[in-house]
């Protein structure tokens, strides 16, 4: 490949690649989110090439109920992506080739299955590199002629917010893929592509308060730029881009978003040449698929189902317009509780919990604290949290704290420092909260 790839680490696809030739029916597990869809797409294509048999599960995630499912698969072959890293040893114990391609932090590595990690090779997977792009290195490795998934890779980047800054093997990705002329580089804008009415009106990133999820606030924002209902952004001319652009960032100013957030706004775009749509596009319609059960879907449109790129295209419309809807009702409700050093909202009624936290996080929370979303509506209480850069660079982990707290209150936790999740008792909520905000202000104290 090239030297921006640790040689260990290509020796370790290799290895995997050895593993998946070496069998002829596969059980692909992968998560449900943006990321992991396009991981288990990336895979489905590659073994469709390879003429090998295979079949495809998703998870919420690796749990002691859902190893069930990898446990008692019926294939001598696991191949498992976007997830496994914190449950190795349990893998080890089963009499399958494993092959495990995961990104997020792990505690060891292992000699009995092939476990590729970029944390294992001194890589950030919080930063550099997702379950899709190490996927994706997998399949080139399998066969050069597999670039053409890149396009796939840049929606679970984009899915994993690692497109904003790209890390090391997401550039490399980058990189091979503009070559070959499978991506190009646009430049972004506060004015989101497409429809200004339909989009401004769905519009969660940026959120702009009093305009997304608002009819009159559309109309009333277009109405000042003289834009009539069905204009679309690429058809702006210089002064009414300006215009609209200004009365976008007057509205986020008044909401006191960062200046970061405002340069995420307008992050570079990567558009998808054999898609015809950009990267975040495309992870849009994925994580749609994957949030409302119907994972199949997406992963047909990777395998490039016409009927399932149309359904997954509607299926992200309902799904945009139901988390526009719910930050709007967090927003004005008043339901964000902030404690000295971590703020929280309940999403019991809505179920978009990391969504949530993004969107609050980002655009009317207190850009100080971290985020923290809790879904109580079964016995285990599930949580997410959501942090900055500036926040990490204060000390915060949200990966340590989140555990630390979960464990806490009798369940557990991890990920990702700025990301991050966690389950317990919804009975030992309170506990929950009190020791997560603790935690957090002796990080904050500590640094």
């Amino acid at each position: 490949m090239d030297d921006n790839v640790p040689t260990k680490l290509l020796s370790r696809l290799s290895i995997a690649s050895e593993i998946i030739r070496s069998n002829d029916f596969i059980h692909i597990f992968s998560h449900y989110d943006a990321d992991g869809i396009s991981a288990a797409g990336i895979l489905a294509k590659t073994l469709f090439r390879e003429g090998k048999d295979f079949t495809i599960t998703l998870l919420t995630g690796l749990t002691d109920e859902t190893f069930g499912k990898v446990r008692d698969c019926k294939a001598p072959c696991i191949l498992m992506a976007d997830l496994g890293a914190s449950y190795i040893e349990r893998l080890e114990e089963l009499d399958k080739a494993i092959v495990v391609l995961d990104h997020h932090k792990s505690k060891s590595d292992s000699e009995k299955i092939c476990y590729v990690n970029p944390h294992l090779f001194g890589i950030d997977g919080m930063t550099d590199s997702c379950g899709a792009a190490v996927s994706l290195l997998f399949s080139v490795t399998m066969n050069e002629k597999n670039w053409d998934l890149s396009q796939i890779a840049f929606a679970g980047i984009a899915g994993d917010r690692q497109h904003i800054n790209l890390g090391m093997i997401n550039r490399y990705i980058l990189e091979n893929a503009e070559k070959r002329n499978y991506i190009k580089t646009t430049p972004g804008s506060l004015i989101p592509p497409g429809n200004l009415y339909k989009e401004l009106y769905l519009t969660t990133d940026p959120y702009i308060s009093g305009v997304s999820g608002d009819p009159e606030g559309v109309a009333d924002m277009m109405d000042t730029v003289k834009l009539s209902k069905g204009r679309m952004q690429s058809d702006l001319d210089d002064n009414e881009r300006r215009k609209l652009s200004s009365l976008i960032t007057l509205k986020l100013l008044s909401k006191n978003v960062t200046q970061s957030t405002m340069n995420d706004i307008v992050r570079t775009r990567y558009y998808l040449n054999g898609w015809h749509m950009d990267a975040e596009t495309l992870s849009d319609m994925l994580n749609a698929c994957g949030r409302l059960d119907l994972g199949g879907v997406g992963i047909g449109m990777c395998m490039g189902d016409e009927r399932c790129r149309i359904e997954a295209s509607t299926l992200n419309d309902e799904y945009r317009n139901s988390i526009v809807n719910a930050a709007k009702k967090l927003d004005s409700s008043g339901g964000l509780v902030k404690k000295k050093n971590i703020q929280y909202f309940d999403s019991s009624a809505s179920g978009f919990t990391g969504i949530l936290c993004s969107i609050t996080m980002n655009y009317f929370g207190d850009p100080l604290l971290p985020t923290i979303g809790i879904n109580s509506s079964e016995s285990t209480a599930k949580a997410s949290a959501r942090g900055t850069w500036d926040q990490l660079n204060n000390g915060i982990d949200l990966s340590t704290a989140m555990n630390a707290a979960a464990v806490a209150a009798g369940g557990e936790g991890g990920g990702h420092r700025i990301a991050s999740g966690a389950s317990f008792p919804k009975t030992n909520l309170k506990i929950f909260i009190d020791s997560l905000d603790e935690i957090v202000g002796d990080q904050i104290s500590a640094k």
